[in-house]
């Protein structure tokens, strides 16, 4: 017998599990998500989520509160007479009366492997700490932020050179599936819960502006790590005198090199780049307003010679 199922996400990250969801033949009785926001090319139209685009190309009821402090949004919820509330990237704070209001209670999607990385910001924490594996996890939320007992759990490599796009492309497929089979397993009573440890806790905080600037003075590892861990987004950068004045540019992908000399130097015609300890090569860059580019079709247009130093 299918679920009846309040689901809550907003980005792109959220959309595979509502629609598998709905394609293993629970019933999706509402979905919520985060308000329309300014946008577009000048920022004055209001663009749906793309959980709401998604829900409305699948005829489902779409609801958008700003919050729910007002206690009618918080009945509506229990008015819907669902069995479960599914939540995979919401963004908005639920009060324990939200938590409440299903049958079943509310299970959360989390792109981590808790305790480790929880917050705003795992899939980019865990890659610029070097971490090697990740996961999708399904847990049981509860008032503390990421803090309940995991229900199931899905392990992913992280690769030497993943970006946390590549990684946010993946674990929403893994994520997707895992969301599936835990709520198969809640409708047959077979959904176990295991308390989460409470040693090796860790915060992903959300990324800063201020963390964006890539600091040639560390190890070239670190460096690489914070370079993959901001790719594609918001993109870790730095400024390079170009045409006599400081230009800012973004780096999107990197790698490991040979090679060592002052932190911050140009050492060849590659753009291999001397760290604090040792050296990694630019492979793929973004000039404000412009398009990404490999390093050597970038480079025909941005030269930056052997030598020249970055900030």
């Amino acid at each position: 017998m299918a679920l009846r199922i309040i689901f809550m996400g907003t980005p792109e990250f959220s959309v595979p599990t509502l629609k598998a969801l709905k394609e293993a033949g629970h019933e999706i009785v509402a979905v919520y998500t985060q308000p329309p926001r300014p946008g577009g090319r000048r920022g004055l139209d209001l663009q749906k989520s793309p959980v709401h685009q998604a829900a409305e190309a699948l005829g489902l009821p779409v609801f958008t509160p700003v919050n729910f402090r007002q206690a009618e949004e918080r009945a509506h919820v229990r008015a819907l007479g669902a069995d479960v509330a599914v939540v995979v990237a919401y963004g908005l704070l639920l009060p324990v009366e939200v938590l409440g209001a299903t049958r079943l209670g509310c299970y959360n999607g989390h792109a981590s492997l808790l305790p480790r990385w929880r917050g705003a910001a795992p899939i980019q924490r865990a890659i610029m700490a070097g971490d090697e594996k990740t996961g999708m996890m399904v847990m049981q939320m509860e008032k503390g932020l990421d803090t309940g007992p995991v229900a199931l759990t899905a392990e992913v490599p992280i690769g030497p050179d993943t970006t946390a796009g590549a990684l946010h492309d993946t674990l929403m497929q893994v994520g997707a599936t895992a969301m599936v089979e835990a709520m198969a397993r809640l409708e047959r009573g077979d959904l176990p819960l295991t308390p989460q440890p409470e040693e090796g806790v860790l915060y992903a905080a959300k990324i800063e502006k201020g963390e964006t600037r890539i600091d040639f003075a560390r190890p070239a590892k670190a460096v690489h790590d914070h370079i993959r861990g901001l790719s594609p987004f918001p993109g870790a950068w730095f400024e390079a005198g170009i045409n006599g004045k400081p230009e800012r540019i973004k780096v999107l992908e990197s790698t490991l090199a040979e090679g060592q000399g002052t932190a911050g130097t140009i050492l060849d015609d590659r753009l291999t780049v001397a760290c604090g300890e040792g050296a990694i090569r630019l492979t793929r860059l973004q000039k404000a307003g412009g398009k990404p580019l490999a390093a050597e079709e970038f480079l025909r247009g941005t030269p930056l010679a052997s030598g020249t130093r970055l900030a």
